[in-house]
């Protein structure tokens, strides 16, 4: 969860918490789904789990509560772990263990996990393939690196040249023109089409499909490769 406060009863302990969603999704009980919360404390990197599953949420710093939000994501043994901006509201430092965590958690489970984010730097550190939406649709997808060295869809090459470079001087950042159009008002033709540089009148009539290399295709009539 964005927000793992928010997200946490505040009347019931850590273990409560983990307890319940344990006995809900397994087939533990008593004494098993206690041992089972202090293991999956320990795995998410807790110091002395055992002790803190008597802690409540606002005893816990806003890096801990996320790492047990995780842990209530991990009860139910997923084979998917859906996260949608879990690094929104922490520092960088801590931001950089939880990243190491999502990517430890994969690894020495066999865990997938899809991470909701607009932060690239997240992106970057994270993720081994990243696909980027406008308007609630798809529009370039690969290779986390490959996206991110040489973008294909305008769209996503906008988002790049918006994030800072220590020692590159410039006033402004670049931003894109007007605003992403409403979900239920969508323009004909491509959605970015009134915002994007390379527009042209076929962009204004057609939807373009998902084209390009099979491995980093992009929705885009015109993309920065050069294919059309």
């Amino acid at each position: 969860f964005q927000d793992p406060l928010t997200s946490l009863n505040p009347v019931f302990t850590i273990g409560d918490q983990l307890v319940e969603t344990i006995t809900r999704h397994t087939a533990l009980r008593g004494r098993a789904a206690q041992d089972r919360a202090r293991e999956l404390l320990e795995q998410v990197g807790i110091p002395g789990a055992k002790d803190r599953l008597g802690s409540y949420p606002h005893e816990f710093s806003g890096g801990m509560r996320q790492r047990v939000v995780i842990a209530l994501a991990l009860a139910g043994d997923p084979d998917v772990l859906y996260a949608d901006e879990p690094t929104t509201a922490l520092d960088v430092s801590i931001q950089a263990q939880i990243i190491a965590l999502f990517r430890r958690l994969c690894r020495d489970r066999g865990l997938a996990a899809v991470l909701v984010t607009h932060d690239m730097g997240v992106i970057a550190q994270a993720t081994d393939r990243v696909a980027v939406m406008y308007a609630g649709r798809i529009v370039e997808t690969g290779p986390t690196r490959d996206v991110l060295k040489a973008p294909r869809h305008p769209y996503t090459s906008a988002l790049m040249e918006s994030i800072p470079e220590i020692g590159r001087r410039q006033r402004r950042l670049p931003q894109l023109s007007g605003a992403m159009p409403r979900p239920g008002a969508l323009p004909p033709g491509c959605s970015f089409s009134d915002r994007c540089p390379r527009a042209t009148d076929i962009c204004r009539q057609t939807v373009p499909e998902m084209t390009g290399a099979d491995t980093h295709p992009a929705a885009c009539l015109h993309p920065l490769d050069g294919d059309s």
